[in-house]
């Protein structure tokens, strides 16, 4: 084994140690997890994730718009909504309850809703406008309306 001296320390040259000399590490021992091979370990990991999330995407959960129906719970609230028969795909009629008890829902011109709840906000779909009226509404209940019961 060759020694010699750098900037002041001792050093040993690697190469002129013979195989199978002790290496300072008890026989038998598994070597130790260093935070560099740690970190290089996590960027794998991560680019595993990133390239599996890629290939496979996760899926919408909210129908899309020639659904005719959604059943969902949101906040512990129960919202099911159905398209009402005989209203084309794009025609909008929709029935939306919240825990059982009807929300009105208004198709606008541009396509979007509106509920009776919130009647200055649009929503691309109906189940976004009966989630956002279960925002609105709290631990409240939906009343019925005059002549309804």
């Amino acid at each position: 084994m060759q020694r010699g001296t750098y900037e002041g320390k001792a050093v040993v040259n690697s190469a002129a140690i013979p195989a199978g000399a002790p290496t300072g590490q008890p026989s038998g021992e598994r070597p130790r997890l260093t935070r560099r091979s740690a970190g290089l370990i996590l960027v794998g990991a991560l680019c595993s994730a990133t390239a599996v999330l890629q290939v496979r995407p996760f899926e919408r959960a909210e129908p899309g718009p020639n659904a005719d129906a959604f059943d969902e719970t949101y906040l512990g609230r129960h919202i099911v909504g159905t398209r009402q028969p005989g209203s084309a795909a794009g025609a909008g009629a929709w029935q939306v309850t919240v825990d059982g008890r009807p929300l009105h829902l208004m198709r606008r011109a541009d396509g979007s809703y509106m509920s009776m709840v919130d009647h200055y906000t649009s929503y691309d779909s109906p189940l976004a406008a009966a989630k956002a009226a279960v925002d609105e509404l709290g631990d409240q209940q939906l009343r019925p309306h005059e002549g309804e019961m």
